[in-house]
């Protein structure tokens, strides 16, 4: 499972970014799609994620800022995040719970991650 995320970049306090990231590779079947972010000095943490169903989760400091979607074919996630502040600077990265015909077993696979910087 190959994972390209895109959609990062430099923002100002207040403004927008979309994350996208599109699942490829041999797959059977994606259940779950999410986003993750590693700041600095800091662990890796959850943001939030959508199931095939469309059931959406999200930390509670992001919520009403930012929303996940799903394209039709449920191969790509989005993130669109409002109202950044400095604190949102991370890298960010997708999370994909996918089956492969290699294994028919959920399997976790991470994108390269992709820098959202916030400017105050």
């Amino acid at each position: 499972v190959q994972l390209q995320a895109s959609g990062g970049g430099l923002a100002q306090a207040g403004g927008s970014l979309r994350l996208s990231c599109a699942a490829s590779g041999s797959i059977v079947s994606i259940d779950y799609m999410g986003w993750y972010r590693q700041a600095p000095g800091k662990q890796r943490e959850f943001v939030a994620r959508i199931s095939s169903g469309g059931n959406t989760d999200s930390a509670d400091s992001e919520k009403g800022r930012f929303t996940i979607s799903r394209d039709n074919t449920g191969r790509t996630v989005y993130l669109q995040m409002s109202s950044l502040k400095p604190e949102d600077t991370a890298v960010y990265y997708c999370n994909v719970e996918a089956i492969t015909p290699m294994t028919f077993r959920v399997q976790h696979y991470w994108g390269q991650g992709t820098q959202v910087t916030v400017a105050s």
